[in-house]
């Protein structure tokens, strides 16, 4: 697959589109791109699977496919994010309205990630949906963390998520970080228990004890905070898995569009936690 994108032309240097076929009937277990067999335990573009007519030739994902929808999906979530900031000003007159607004835009962006997270296949409108009202929620919240709680902190956790980005991409072709059914599977429970903590906080909040578990302030929140920013790292080596993989078995084209979800929701993840542990630390000193 050929890519003009210096950062990952080397991910498929030796493939092009005519390739895709190759890979698709490539059979189960077999090694794949110099990756161990085990790495590879399915094809789910091989012949007789549904897609397998939309695996060949033209109609293959490419790597220019995944970065143009993600440029495309983050393009919208920083441009929303930008307006809602300039025309929402969080102050005394409106803090009110725009905390409605950027709650029901998070809850809006919630349910629509939720429904294509179920569906079986991508949905451009929903994803961009997605991205818009995450934008609308991120760009209240970082406006009220500027104002009110740590002025130049949304600069830092924006250079902070690429700094994240940036090392996990490197780490991952590197293969310092190898990303199979262990890897996945000890990612998943940690995430699991990291959203139970993040209920049961909640629970306390509204239940009597105003600082919640305390993983709002102090030594606890920032070590609760980088333990979010590790797994936003581990969940974006997972999502350059699914790209590579969907590369190399010859994926149908509209697979860059689930690409380009998963990234997004995986970058903003970082930023909040990112912006969490900054916001605590200059707080504090």
């Amino acid at each position: 697959m050929k890519t003009s994108n210096p950062i990952f032309s080397r991910w498929g240097a030796t493939r092009d589109a005519g390739q895709a076929d190759a890979y698709a009937r490539r059979p189960v277990g077999a090694a794949v791109g110099g990756r161990p067999a085990d790495d590879y335990l399915t094809n789910p573009y091989a012949p007789g699977a549904d897609t397998s007519e939309r695996t060949t030739g033209r109609n293959a994902v490419t790597m220019d496919d995944v970065l143009v929808r993600t440029g495309t999906t983050l393009g919208t979530v920083a441009l929303t994010a930008v307006l809602s900031w300039l025309l929402l000003p969080v102050d005394e007159a409106n803090l009110g309205m725009s905390y409605g607004l950027a709650v029901g835009a998070a809850l809006v962006a919630f349910v629509l990630s939720m429904i294509q997270a179920f569906k079986r296949a991508p949905a451009p409108a929903l994803i961009l949906g997605y991205a818009a009202f995450e934008g609308v929620f991120l760009g209240v919240l970082s406006s009220t963390v500027s104002t009110y709680l740590s002025p130049g902190v949304v600069v830092q956790a924006v250079l902070g998520t690429f700094a994240v980005s940036a090392g996990v991409l490197i780490a991952y072709r590197m293969r310092w970080i190898r990303v199979d059914q262990r890897f996945t599977g000890f990612v998943a429970a940690a995430a699991t228990g990291f959203l139970l903590l993040l209920v049961a906080d909640a629970l306390f909040s509204a239940f009597g004890a105003g600082n919640g578990l305390g993983f709002h302030s102090g030594g606890l929140g920032i070590v609760f905070g980088v333990i979010g920013i590790l797994l936003g790292a581990a969940f974006l080596a997972l999502d350059f898995k699914q790209v590579e993989d969907a590369v190399a078995y010859g994926a149908p084209r509209e697979e860059a569009w689930l690409a380009a979800f998963g990234l997004t929701t995986t970058l903003v993840w970082i930023y909040l936690e990112v912006l969490r542990v900054l916001t605590i630390f200059n707080s504090d000193n």
